[in-house]
C-alpha cells in the first residue's frame, strides 16, 4: 500500500466514526487529577483505555509508579522493529481538570460526547483526550497500511498529572533516559494558532509564579488616628509594582527582559498574523513592548503579570490601616531570559528603588524551550504537513502558553515538535470545553502524513543533515 492509500484510509476512519467512538470512551473516564478520590480512575485510563489500544498495535507497556510518592502514575509503551532505525517519543496526558459538571451550557455532560455541528463537546476533547486519540488512529493507519510495519521505533510516554504541574515527569525522565533515548519528539498539545491553519510550533514559553508581600504590623490602625503618621502597605506595594511594570504593561526591570530574537525566530514571527478576529476579542494594541508585532508580543517576549492584589477586607473594608499586602505574580518568559535568577533580581532591583521592606517568595517555575525554526525536523514536518493539507503551516517558534516540553528538550535533549488539533476558541480548562470535528478529521491526514513519512526517511542523512 502507498501513502495514498494511507490517506484514503485515515478518512475512512474518520468517516466511518472510529475516532469518534475512542474519544467518547475515553472522555468518560473522570481523570480529575485535581481531585484526589479519582486516583483509581486515573491508573484505570492507563491501565484500562491506553494499554488496551498500545497492546494492540504491538507495543510492550508498563505502568510505572510515580517517582514523587503519592502522585499519579505514568505509561511507558514501546514499539521496537529495529536499532538501525529511527525512534521516535511521542507523549500525551490521560487527566484532565475539574469537570465542573453544573456549569456547562444545555445541560451538557462534562463525562459523555456531545456533538452539535462541528463542535465536540466533553471535558478533555481538546485539553488532551481528544489529540492523543487522534494521534494513536493515525498511528494505527500506518501500521495497518504498511502490513504491520512501520519503518521506525515508537516510544510513548502517558502522565497522568499534567493538570496539577506534572509532578514526577522530569525526575521519570530523568532516571529512565537511556530507555526514553529518541532521534524526535512529535506530539499533540495546545492549540493551533487558529482554527483555520494547521500549525507547529517548536517549544514553549517558560512561567515563574512568584509572591510579593509587605507585612508591618500584626493588626490594622484606624485611620482617622493613624492615617499621615503610619505607613500603609498596600500604597508601598503598589508603589513597588508600578517601578516593575509600567501603567501601558512594559517591564521596568532590564534583567527581566528577553535576550535579542535571533533572524531565524524573527523571520518565523514575521510570518504570523496575531489579529483581532483571531483572538477573538479587540487586542489592546497600547499594551505592551510599542515595537513590537503581536506576534512578537505574544511568542517572543516577556510578559509580567499581576494576578492578584490583596490587602485589608475587600469583602467589608474598615476604616482602618492594613497591616498587610500581597501581589500575587507571574512571569511569563523566553529562551536567554535570566528566570532562575529572578529573587536576586527582583530583591536588587527593589532595593535599588527604596522597597526594601518588600518579600519575595518564589512558588514555582517551569523553563521555556525552542527548537530553531531552521531546524532540519522543523523543514521535513511542514512539508509533510503540506503534503496532506496543501496548505500554509504556521510555525511557532515557541508556544505563548506553558508545557513541560523542557523535560523533553532539556532532559532528553529531543528536538520537539508539537502538532496541535485544538483551537483558541475551545474552552479549554472551562466550562463547554470542545474539539472541533473538521480539525480532528484534518488532524487524522496530517499525522498520518507525518507518520508515513518518517518511515521514507534515512537515519544518517537526516543526523548528518
Amino acid at each position: 500500500m502507498n501513502k495514498a492509500s494511507a490517506m484514503k484510509s485515515a478518512k475512512m476512519h474518520y468517516a466511518e466514526g472510529h475516532l469518534k467512538a475512542a474519544i467518547e470512551k475515553r472522555i468518560s473516564y473522570k481523570t480529575e487529577s485535581q481531585v484526589p478520590e479519582q486516583a483509581a480512575v486515573l491508573h484505570a485510563y492507563l491501565e484500562n483505555e491506553l494499554e488496551a489500544v498500545l497492546n494492540r498495535l504491538g507495543f510492550t507497556c508498563h505502568i510505572a509508579e510515580n517517582p514523587i510518592q503519592g502522585k499519579p502514575p505514568l505509561l511507558f509503551a514501546e514499539r521496537h522493529e529495529g536499532d538501525e532505525l529511527l525512534t521516535v517519543l511521542t507523549y500525551g496526558h490521560g487527566d484532565v481538570v475539574r469537570g465542573y459538571d453544573d456549569q456547562w451550557s444545555d445541560n451538557i455532560d462534562p463525562w459523555k460526547l456531545t456533538v452539535k455541528g462541528d463542535k465536540w463537546y466533553g471535558r478533555g476533547t481538546a485539553d488532551n483526550k481528544g489529540q492523543h486519540s487522534i494521534n494513536l488512529a493515525a498511528l494505527e493507519t500506518v501500521i495497518n497500511a504498511r502490513n504491520g510495519r512501520l519503518g521506525y521505533n515508537v516510544k510513548c510516554l502517558f502522565e497522568t498529572g499534567e493538570e496539577i504541574g506534572s509532578p514526577g515527569l522530569r525526575k521519570y525522565c530523568e532516571l529512565n533516559a537511556n530507555q526514553l533515548k529518541s532521534d524526535v519528539f512529535i506530539a499533540s498539545d495546545g492549540p493551533r494558532l487558529s482554527a483555520g491553519q494547521p500549525t507547529i510550533f517548536l517549544g514553549s514559553r517558560g512561567s515563574v509564579l512568584f509572591e510579593l508581600s509587605v507585612n508591618l504590623r500584626s493588626g490594622g490602625l484606624h485611620s482617622g488616628n493613624w492615617g499621615g503618621l503610619m505607613r500603609n502597605p498596600a500604597t508601598i506595594l503598589a508603589n513597588a509594582l508600578v517601578s516593575m511594570i509600567d501603567k501601558n504593561g512594559r517591564i521596568q526591570v532590564a534583567d527581566l527582559l528577553p535576550p535579542p530574537m535571533s533572524p531565524s525566530v524573527k523571520q518565523a514571527l514575521g510570518k504570523l498574523s496575531i489579529t483581532d478576529e483571531l483572538m477573538g476579542l479587540p487586542i489592546d494594541n497600547e499594551w505592551g513592548e510599542p515595537s513590537l508585532s503581536s506576534a512578537e508580543k505574544l511568542l517572543g517576549w516577556n510578559t509580567l503579570e499581576i494576578l492578584a492584589f490583596t490587602s485589608g477586607n475587600p469583602a467589608n473594608p474598615v476604616n482602618a490601616i492594613p497591616p498587610h499586602a500581597k501581589a500575587f505574580c507571574q512571569l511569563r518568559f523566553v529562551v536567554g531570559t535570566r528566570w532562575q535568577e529572578l529573587e536576586t533580581i527582583l530583591r536588587t532591583h527593589l532595593n535599588q528603588h527604596g522597597f526594601a521592606s518588600v518579600d519575595i517568595r518564589i512558588q514555582r517555575g517551569t523553563a521555556a524551550t525552542r527548537l530553531d525554526p531552521d531546524n532540519v525536523w522543523v523543514r521535513w514536518a511542514e512539508q509533510s504537513m503540506k503534503s496532506a493539507v496543501n496548505q500554509e503551516i504556521a510555525i511557532l517558534p515557541n508556544l505563548g502558553g506553558t508545557l513541560p516540553n523542557d523535560v523533553f528538550a532539556d532532559v532528553l535533549g529531543l528536538p520537539t515538535l508539537w502538532i496541535p488539533h485544538s483551537y483558541p476558541g475551545c474552552a479549554q480548562h472551562a466550562a463547554n470545553e470542545h474539539m472541533l470535528g473538521s480539525i480532528a478529521e484534518e488532524g487524522m491526514q496530517i499525522m498520518t502524513s507525518l507518520f508515513w513519512d518518517l518511515g521514507e526517511l534515512d537515519r544518517d542523512r537526516l543526523r548528518k543533515s
